[in-house]
């Protein structure tokens, strides 16, 4: 009987363990989401501290608020219009004007080795020294004044990408339950915690993103244009030979139009903090682009001859 009793009392589970549920890990704070708490906190402070008008929404003016300031302060200074006002009325035109010596001094050089041959034979023979000649002094000059492009593409994307990344991870982290945005709707949005169920902010971010692609010819010159129709007259002669030729703009153009549709798709599905969030930012963008693409028009015209 004792040894039944002990074999039973040694598969009777502790008492003691049952009386105190499993501790449960606690998650370890990062630096990101430290980051990420603080500036959420900052964000609903800097709300009820702006003495917006009465019957104005606190949160929503907000964003909308922050974003104009952050693309003011961070986008605008590094715009890359002027590197690329200065690589296309500077560089490309010095670089022409010195082409006929660069022409010159190759055929001096062949004269001096004696080089031999038909009319074809010569003038391919000129274009192949002359390429990297002006190739060289094509990256010489942008360097000179600037103007490399390099800096020119990144420029746009190192300054925007992180800004908007960051500024659309805290305003989400501000709309997770429970939250004081899940009060307040604006627009179309019947709470700024929640997706547009209309779906209204997302397609009017899509158009304004398609608008600021189609808009990019609005402020063409007659030069630029008379470039362009150079280097298609070029690339159908060259594809007629049977040569593949890559054109890098319509590539951009079309991934930018696939993108609009893209971000339609994407806006339903972020709260909508974050999608107003992005259709204040693309519609800055827009007008943005409007104002330098006509800054720029004006000066090309200012000191065309």
């Amino acid at each position: 009987m004792l040894s039944t009793r002990t074999a039973l009392a040694t598969l009777r589970p502790p008492l003691r363990a049952s009386r105190w549920p499993p501790r449960r890990p606690v998650p370890r704070r990062t630096f990101i989401s430290s980051a990420l708490q603080g500036l959420s906190d900052g964000f609903l402070d800097l709300a009820i501290a702006l003495p917006f008008p009465p019957g104005w929404p606190p949160y929503a003016s907000t964003i909308i608020l922050v974003t104009v300031a952050t693309r003011l302060v961070f986008t605008v200074p590094f715009s890359a219009k002027n590197r690329q006002w200065r690589a296309e009325n500077i560089v490309i035109p010095q670089l022409k004007s010195e082409m006929s010596s660069i022409h010159k001094r190759v055929q001096q050089d062949m004269k001096q080795e004696g080089f031999r041959g038909d009319k074809q034979a010569v003038v391919a023979e000129i274009v192949k020294r002359t390429k990297p000649i002006a190739a060289a002094r094509r990256k010489e000059l942008l360097a000179q004044h600037n103007a490399s492009p390099l800096p020119t593409i990144l420029m746009p994307i190192v300054t925007q990408i992180p800004l908007f990344v960051g500024t659309t991870m805290v305003l989400s982290r501000v709309s997770a339950a429970p939250t004081v945005l899940d009060s307040e709707s604006f627009f179309t949005l019947t709470s700024l915690a929640h997706a547009d169920s209309t779906a209204t902010l997302p397609i009017l971010l899509g158009v304004i993103t398609l608008a600021n692609v189609e808009s990019a010819r609005w402020f063409v010159n007659a030069e630029v244009l008379e470039r362009e129709q150079k280097v298609a007259k070029w690339t159908a002669e060259r594809r007629e030979k049977g040569e593949q030729i890559l054109e890098p703009r319509k590539i951009y153009q079309t991934a930018l139009r696939m993108l609009s549709v893209g971000r339609i798709l994407l806006a339903a599905m972020v709260p909508g903090s974050v999608q107003l969030y992005w259709v204040t930012s693309a519609t800055f963008g827009l007008f943005q682009s409007w104002a330098l693409d006509y800054w720029d028009m004006r000066r090309r015209n200012r000191i065309a001859p």
